[in-house]
This record gives structure tokens, C-alpha cells and sequence, in this order.
């Protein structure tokens, strides 16, 4: 298979190590260890059995949006990011999502400064590797006051003409309640209205709650595609409402094992043959490919040696990820 779509990666999880404790040490950030294999283990899920939950996975990208928090460390980033996505696995139509106000160090960056270096690392990134299309998704998050989120979205709209292709909102739910998707509705039709896409977290985990979620995101927000979404393979009424709405699924099979969003392979098996047996659409993506210790290749010998998709199933799934990008204007990727 040639030409691969990734369509959900987020920043902080798609630098390598080396590159990410050359940028802590350029910028004299303090790090909790000495030695470059600590640091490894430090911003990657190093253990084999993964993690306890989301919010341990939330303190490895404390550390690698620390560290990403000034212009040059997001333009080397991004660069670096596109060139090995399309260097180490061929993939051709590639979305990087991050959160810039995670990135300004508390409002001592300025944001566009920020929002611009990634731009520049995406512009040097497509001279370069002139076979990839790929964009930019500003995230909002379910910790952030409105105007917060109002702010992201205003800036996605700013610099849309430029490589800033979606919207998405991430993020711990706050007090480990249901978080509100109504909040952020006015922000999304804004971004939908100035022709950017839309795609939601929501259905990772969280049981009747997340499913709940994925009912008022598919009725409030009507976004394009979903990130995760694997909470309605136990719920028919969400598959056929996913299936109406034609809402594409961004699943990520080894994300979802090591932060026991799944429990095992079989899990991962029943997730894809419920999907797919019911029409609901998806692509596969690794969520982050060197924080997550694996590749978008894998992901996909994974779901073959498993018996979660056929090969016909995983090509028609890689094209609908071509098909299902934001990106839009860039080199269009031959898909096979």
C-alpha cells in the first residue's frame, strides 16, 4: 500500500525524542532527569501495559508541551513531524492537531507568534515533501472558560488561508463530570461557517457518560468527523445516527490498549466488526505516533493479524482518509 492518510496525530505525540530533548535543551528548560533514556521513558508511554488512565497520558504531554512552548520549538516540530511521517511510513494526506494556548507558557508567547511558527514548519515541511498534503487543527479544551476556546477558534479563522484546516476540543472533563459540548457550539458554527472542519473527542471512554457525549455532539454540534467514537459500537441507536449523519470515526487501535480505553485485542476486534457491520464509517490513525511507540503501519498489520479488517477493508479505509481530510488546496495524494 502507497500513500497513507493519518487524520489524527496530535503535535505533542508525533516528535521524537531526540528531537524533543534537543528542543528542552536549546531552551534551558529544566527537566526532571539527566540521562536521555529517562527522558525517553519521560514523554512516551515506555511501559508495554500502557498507562493507568487518560490522565497519566495527560502528564507525559505536560512535559512535551513544555517543551513545545516557544516559536522555534513548534516550527522545528511541525517540520519535523510531516518529514518523518512521510520519510518512516509514506503517509501523504497528514493532519497535526495542538492546542496553541497550551503552548504560550501562560499567555507570556504570544499566540499568532505561535500559530505562525507552525505555519512556517508546515510551508518549509510541503517544499520539501512536495507528495504531502497536510494541514493544521487548532484544538479547544473542556478545561477552558468560553472565551478561551472563542479566542482558538478566532485565531483558526484567522490564519485559515495559511494551512489551519479544523477545529477539535480535547481535553480532562472538569471535576471528571459531563462536560457541556453546548458550550462550544457557538465557536463551532463559527469555524464551520468560515469553512473549516470539525472534529470532536468524545467517546474515548467514560461508559453511559461518554455515550451520552457522543448524543449531544452528533445532535449539537453535527461535526464532520469524530475522534474515537468507540464507546458507540456497544449502542446501535449512536451507530445508525453516525451512519445517517455520514460522521467518520478517527480510531486509534494501540492508543486505545494502552490507556485501557480497550482491554485487549479482542476488544479492538469486536470495536471494527461491530463498526463495520453496522456502516459506520472510520479511518485509522495512531493518535501519536512516537509518544504512543508505534507507527501508522503497525496500527494496520495490527487490525490484519488480528482479524479486525480485512485488507480490501483497511485500503477502503486509507482512502476514506484521503477523501475525509480538511486539507484542501495542497497537492492532492494518489491513494491505492
Amino acid at each position: 500500500m502507497e500513500g497513507l492518510a493519518e487524520l489524527h496525530t496530535h503535535l505533542g505525540g508525533s516528535v521524537s525524542s531526540d528531537i524533543l530533548w534537543s528542543l528542552a535543551h536549546r531552551q534551558g528548560i529544566a527537566l526532571p532527569v539527566k540521562d536521555y533514556w529517562d527522558f525517553d521513558r519521560l514523554v512516551t508511554v515506555s511501559d508495554p501495559r500502557g498507562v493507568p488512565n487518560l490522565d497519566a497520558l495527560d502528564e507525559i504531554y505536560h512535559y512535551t508541551e513544555l517543551i513545545q512552548s516557544s516559536p522555534a520549538a513548534v516550527e522545528v516540530s511541525v517540520h519535523g513531524a510531516i518529514g518523518g511521517a512521510y520519510r518512516s511510513q509514506g503517509i501523504t494526506t497528514l493532519e497535526l492537531r495542538f492546542n496553541p494556548m497550551k503552548r504560550n507558557r501562560g499567555g507570556e508567547r504570544d499566540l499568532d507568534h505561535i500559530i505562525l511558527a507552525a505555519i512556517r514548519g508546515l510551508d518549509i515541511a510541503s517544499l520539501e515533501y512536495p507528495q504531502v498534503r497536510a494541514g493544521l487543527i487548532l484544538m479547544m479544551d473542556r478545561t477552558f472558560s468560553p472565551r478561551q476556546n472563542e479566542i482558538i477558534v478566532e485565531k483558526a479563522i484567522r490564519w485559515a488561508t495559511r494551512g489551519i484546516v479544523g477545529v477539535d476540543i480535547a481535553g480532562p472533563r472538569p471535576g471528571g463530570e459531563r462536560y457541556d459540548y453546548r458550550q462550544v457550539q457557538p465557536m463551532v458554527e463559527e469555524a464551520r461557517g468560515a469553512g473549516l472542519g470539525v472534529t470532536i473527542h468524545v467517546g474515548e471512554e467514560g461508559g453511559d457518560m461518554g455515550r451520552a457525549e457522543i448524543g449531544e455532539v452528533l445532535e449539537v454540534l453535527r461535526p464532520d468527523r469524530i475522534g474515537h467514537g468507540i464507546l458507540a459500537a456497544s449502542d446501535p441507536e449512536l451507530m445508525r445516527e453516525l451512519r445517517e449523519a455520514e460522521v467518520i470515526l478517527e480510531i486509534c487501535p494501540t492508543s486505545n490498549l494502552l490507556t485501557k480505553a480497550l482491554p485487549d485485542e479482542e476488544a479492538v476486534r469486536d470495536v471494527f466488526r461491530t463498526f463495520v457491520e453496522h456502516g459506520v464509517r472510520f479511518t485509522i490513525a495512531t493518535d501519536g505516533p512516537e509518544m504512543m511507540r508505534t507507527h501508522l503501519r503497525d496500527e494496520l498489520d495490527l487490525l490484519l493479524r488480528i482479524g479486525a479488517l480485512s485488507q480490501d477493508e483497511i485500503d477502503e479505509a486509507n482512502v476514506r482518509g484521503h477523501d475525509a481530510s480538511f486539507v484542501r488546496g495542497r497537492f492532492r495524494a494518489a491513494h491505492v
